[in-house]
């Protein structure tokens, strides 16, 4: 155990001096093996794990769901369901706010990547909201808030990592991410309320639609929808597997972007050379999370922290809140997917371990996945690091940082309320695939 901390504290010094943190878990996993086992052992893990790692059929599924969210992206339907959200939202106050997060929650159930889902809908949403008034804090806090809601409802590529990291059904995490997924927009709506109820000037009413222009909005988001039943609906309904579905979601995009006039070859190859970087990033995060795995694996770390937890008799509620009080603190230093992968190989043993609300081992590895992204999401809008803002920032070049910051606390507190209400009902959780697989 002394070996896997001082390698966490080798870790953390790296990723402080900006190495990037695939390679910080990289060198220190390999060198850690090494000291362990010998350097041959060590070379030869790496060359395995790599080898095995990319010809894994399931993986194909991440590289098909981020082409498919960047068709989506170029074919420009983040535009409509905006205009669908806010046809009914808007006229309200704080509404063009709320329509904003309501169309980060449809754009992400076929994006399913969060920081796709904060830049493409801060270049719609916020032009209409700063026209009508709307303070800089509010209308960039409910796109990087909503832009979270990517990696929770599917389909999300974290969600598809954290199941062939722990083996559990990708299909039962995606059905058991839905609704705590719908439960994140609900709360962020009371966010805005929230705010415009303390603050009405931050949120200003927009114009009434009549419904037939209502009814027109809803016309122009028919292609997201047919995407999203298809895609997910067969997933649910055990038509195709996930790695099926990420086929037909990316071939059914393709077709939707040719329907919507993007015909251009110019267009795709940068739709392709974009989902190759993307997936090559991810790739690479994933490698280096492994090899340290492997690392924290051989020095014993999960089994000492379980038989450690395991002597001090606390209940499980109790280990469950350490665990995620350890998730946030990482959160505020570590980017998103990186704490993921760096943090699930030490805690699902000790999860998997826990006798919790008479949940069976399977049952408890699908509902601590869905904790696990929520506290993610947290992440992704927490100061210093929140990746959501300062993609926001990046887009947005004359809004502070410092302003969205201050915009997102009240969406990170309901956050911590949608928390708490799936740990202490993980019935909720699990109610969905619960009633489709079981």
């Amino acid at each position: 155990m002394t070996v896997a901390l001082v390698g966490f504290a080798c870790l953390l010094i790296l990723v402080f001096l900006r190495l990037p943190i695939a390679f910080a878990m990289g060198i220190v996993g390999f060198t850690g093996f090494g000291l362990l086992t010998g350097w041959k052992p060590s070379l030869s893990m790496i060359g395995t794990l790599v080898s095995e790692t990319a010809l894994n059929y399931g993986l194909s599924v991440i590289p098909l769901f981020i082409l498919m969210g960047n068709l989506v992206s170029r074919a420009g339907l983040s535009a409509e369901l905006y205009a669908a959200s806010n046809a009914f939202l808007g006229h309200r106050r704080g509404g063009l706010a709320m329509a904003t997060i309501v169309a980060c929650g449809s754009f992400s159930a076929i994006c399913g990547s969060s920081l796709a889902t904060a830049a493409t809908m801060s270049k719609v949403a916020m032009p209409p909201m700063r026209r009508y008034g709307y303070s800089d804090s509010l209308a960039t806090a409910s796109i990087a808030a909503g832009g979270t809601l990517g990696i929770l409802i599917p389909p999300s590529v974290i969600l598809v990592i954290y199941g062939l990291m722990t083996e559990t059904s990708i299909r039962e995490l995606f059905a058991a991410g839905f609704l705590p997924g719908l439960l994140g927009i609900g709360l962020y709506l009371v966010a805005v309320q929230y705010v415009v109820w303390r603050r009405p000037q931050d949120g200003p009413q927009a114009e009434r639609m009549a419904w037939p222009d209502r009814i027109r909005a809803l016309g122009g988001v028919w292609g997201t929808i047919l995407l999203f039943v298809l895609v997910i609906g067969g997933i649910y309904g055990g038509v195709f597997t996930p790695t099926e579905a990420a086929g037909i979601g990316a071939g059914g995009a393709f077709l939707l972007a040719l329907a919507r006039g993007v015909r251009s070859w110019r267009d795709y190859y940068d739709v392709l050379v974009n989902s190759a970087r993307t997936t090559a990033m991810l790739f690479a995060v994933l490698f280096g999370a492994l090899i340290f795995s492997n690392f924290v694996n051989r020095a014993g770390l999960p089994t000492a922290l379980l038989d450690f937890v395991t002597s001090f008799d606390m209940s499980p509620l109790i280990v469950l809140l350490v665990i995620l009080a350890i998730y946030i603190i990482l959160g505020c230093v570590f980017e998103s997917l990186s704490m993921l992968l760096l943090t699930i190989p030490i805690f699902f043993p000790v999860v998997q371990g826990l006798s919790y609300a008479g949940l069976g081992p399977e049952e408890i590895l699908v509902w601590f996945g869905v904790i696990a992204v929520v506290v993610t999401e947290i992440s992704l809008i927490t100061p210093p690091v929140g990746l959501n803002v300062f993609v926001l920032a990046g887009v947005l070049k004359d809004v502070k940082t410092t302003t969205i910051f201050k915009g997102v606390t009240p969406f990170w507190c309901v956050d911590i309320i949608r928390l708490l209400i799936l740990v202490l009902l993980p019935g909720y959780v699990l109610l969905l695939p619960n009633w489709l697989y079981h």
